[in-house]
C-alpha cells in the first residue's frame, strides 16, 4: 500500500539552488539574511547575494568549476553560507565536513570525494591543515585570518563577472554530504539542485516560516538539517537567521533572549537542558513561538515538559540526509497531532512499510521498514554502486532502515530500527567503523559494537569485546583506545568483556543477541 501526502503536490521550480534564493531580492534586499549571535554582526540579503557572487567569480579565478569539489569545514557564521553558496554558484559541488573531525577523518573525506580545496577556520587549522595536506589537497583557504593561508576577504575583492555555468538541476550534484546510510562506514550522498531545490519547496506547506520569523541555528550547518531546513530554508523565505558556533546552554539562552528568536530548531539533547536546567529560568524565552526536534527520536514526556516550561509548542519531524533531509513533519498549525508521531508525508511524496522479511507491504497499523520515493531523494552514493544498489531500488524507492507504523489518519510512527547505525545525540555513528578499529588493539580478539540507552534515554555505542587469551584489559582501557582515534560523538561508552561474539553461520555480528543481552 502507498501512502501519500494530505498535501498537494507543489510545483517544484526547474532552477538550480542560487536561482531559487537569490534570483529575485525585490522587496528583501535590505532585510538581514544572517546574524552572528555571539557579536552581532549581520549579513543582508543584498550583501549576501554579492558576496556569493564575488566568492564564484574568485573560485573561478582559481580554476574552480563545474565538475569540481570544494570542502567545508568550519562552524556556524553568517559566512558558511557565502562560502557554501558561493562554491555551488560556480557550479562547484560542496562537501560539508563535520568540525569534531580529526584530521584522518577530514583526509578520508577530501580524498574520497576528491576535493580540490578547503575551506576552514584558523581555529581548526590543527586538524584542518594536516587532513588536508594527506588528501592532497594544496588550496586552503580560511574564513578569518591564518598567517600563510589566503583568507576569504581577500577573495572577496575579486572584480570579476560570477561566471556563467550551465547547470542542469537534475543532474548535477549540489552538494556532497557524508552518512553511513542504513551501515557501514560514510559515504558520499549525491544531492543535486533539484534534490535541495525540491525539498526546500516541499517544505513550505510544513513549516510556516516566513520573512518575519528569526530562525536560531545552532545546529551545525555541515549536517543537512541545519544547512537545509535552517540556513537555506530560512534563506528561501527571506527570515533571518541567528548563527551560533557551537551549543553553549548559557549562550544559546542569551541569544534566544537577545535576538528574540521565535523558531528554534534543535535535536533532543538540547530539549533535556530546556527541560530540566535550572540556568533556563534566568533568561527571558518568551519570544519563542515553536521547538522544533529532528535528528533523532523526542521522547513524549520530554517533549510535554519542555512545551510547558517555555509556554511553547513542540513538534519533531524525520528525515535523512539521503532525502535532502525532510521527509516527514508534524505540520504547523496542526496542533492535535501527537508530538509522538513524526507527522505527515511531505508533498511530492509516497511512502510504503515494507516487512524487511518477506518484502511484502504491510498494512495500517503494522510495523514494517519505512520506504519512500520522491523529488527530494539522492541521486545515488559516490562512487559505491553496490551500497546505492542496497539502499535505492530500481523504482526509486528509498529503505530508510527504519521501523515505522502508519495509522489511518497517515500519521507515521518511527517505532524501531533496521539499520545497524547508531545515531549518539543526532550524530551518525557506524559500528562497523568502531569495530574495525577496536580490532587494531593487540589484546582484543573480536568485537562488537551496539546501540543502547543511557540513563537518560540518550543511544550510546556499546562496545562488547572478547579479549585475546591471556590480556589484562579493562573497560575504561578500551574506551581511551577509541577516544584518542576518532570524532567526540563516535567514542564507545560502555564496555562488556563476553565469551565469544554471536555470529550466524555466514560470520555476520548477531546484533539482536547483544541487544538482547542487554535487556536481559
Amino acid at each position: 500500500m502507498v501512502f501519500r501526502s494530505p498535501f498537494p503536490d507543489v510545483d517544484l521550480p526547474d532552477v538550480p539552488l542560487h536561482e531559487l534564493l537569490f534570483a529575485d531580492l525585490a522587496g528583501r534586499a535590505d532585510r538581514v539574511a544572517l546574524v552572528d549571535g555571539t557579536s552581532g554582526a549581520s549579513l543582508t540579503y543584498a550583501g549576501l547575494a554579492g558576496a556569493v557572487d564575488r566568492l564564484a567569480a574568485a573560485l573561478a579565478e582559481r580554476g574552480v568549476g563545474k565538475g569540481d569539489v570544494v570542502g567545508i569545514l568550519c562552524p556556524n557564521t553568517p559566512y558558511y553560507a557565502v562560502v557554501f553558496h558561493g562554491v555551488l554558484r560556480a557550479g562547484a559541488t560542496a562537501t560539508t565536513i563535520n568540525a569534531l573531525y580529526t584530521a584522518d577523518d577530514v583526509a578520508d573525506q577530501l580524498a574520497d570525494a576528491g576535493a580540490k580545496m578547503l575551506f576552514t577556520v584558523s581555529a581548526l587549522l590543527p586538524t584542518a591543515a594536516p587532513g588536508a595536506r594527506r588528501a592532497g589537497v594544496a588550496d586552503v583557504v580560511v574564513l578569518d585570518r591564518a598567517e600563510g593561508y589566503p583568507d576569504l576577504a581577500g577573495l572577496l575583492t575579486s572584480m570579476g563577472p560570477a561566471p556563467r555555468v550551465a547547470i542542469d538541476p537534475a543532474e548535477d550534484v549540489a552538494v556532497l554530504p557524508y552518512s553511513s546510510g542504513t551501515t557501514g562506514r560514510a559515504k558520499g550522498v549525491m544531492l543535486t539542485h533539484r534534490n535541495l531545490v525540491a525539498n526546500i519547496v516541499q517544505c513550505g506547506p510544513l513549516l510556516k516560516v516566513d520573512a518575519e520569523t528569526r530562525i536560531l541555528a545552532v545546529l551545525p550547518f555541515f549536517h543537512i538539517y541545519g544547512m537545509q531546513v535552517l540556513m537555506n530554508n530560512g534563506l528561501h523565505v527571506g527570515a533571518t537567521v541567528v548563527t551560533l558556533p557551537r551549543f553553549d546552554l548559557r549562550e544559546f539562552l542569551r541569544v534566544i533572549q537577545d535576538h528574540r528568536t521565535d523558531r528554534v530548531y534543535i535535536a533532543p539533547p538540547i530539549a533535556v537542558a530546556l527541560a530540566k536546567h535550572p540556568l533556563v529560568d534566568e533568561y527571558d524565552l518568551s519570544a519563542v513561538d515553536t521547538v522544533f526536534s529532528g535528528a533523532a527520536p523526542l521522547d513524549v514526556d520530554l517533549a510535554a515538559a519542555v512545551a510547558r516550561r517555555l509556554g511553547c509548542r513542540v513538534v519533531q519531524g524525520y528525515g535523512m540526509t539521503e532525502m535532502s533531509p525532510v521527509s516527514h513533519a508534524i505540520p504547523d498549525g496542526r496542533d492535535d497531532i501527537p508530538v509522538g508521531t513524526v507527522g505527515v508525508t511531505a508533498p511530492n511524496m509516497e511512502c510504503r512499510v515494507v516487512d524487511p522479511a518477506t518484502g511484502e507491504d504491510v498494512g495500517v497499523g503494522e510495523r514494517g521498514e519505512l520506504w519512500c520515493r520522491g523529488p527530494n531523494v539522492m541521486k545515488g552514493y559516490l562512487n559505491d554502486p553496490e551500497a546505492t544498489a542496497a539502499t535505492l531500488d530500481a523504482e526509486g524507492w528509498l529503505r530508510t532502515g527504519d521501523v515505522a507504523v502508519i495509522d489511518g489518519d497517515g500519521l507515521v510512527s518511527i517505532v524501531d530500527r533496521v539499520k545497524e547505525l547508531i545515531k549518539y545525540k543526532g550524530y551518525q555513528v557506524p559500528p562497523a567503523e568502531l569495530e574495525a578499529l577496536l580490532l587494531t588493539h593487540p589484546a582484543i580478539a573480536d568485537a562488537a559494537v551496539v546501540g543502547v540507552r543511557d540513563g537518560e534515554g540518550e543511544e550510546v555505542p556499546k562496545a562488547f569485546v572478547v579479549r585475546q587469551a591471556g590480556a589484562a584489559l579493562d573497560g575504561a582501557a578500551v574506551m581511551s583506545f577509541v577516544a584518542t582515534r576518532v570524532a567526540p560523538h563516535k567514542k564507545v561508552r560502555e564496555v562488556e568483556f563476553i565469551e565469544a561474539i554471536p555470529k550466524s553461520a555466514s560470520g555476520k555480528i548477531l546484533r539482536k543477541d547483544l541487544r538482547a543481552r542487554e535487556r536481559g
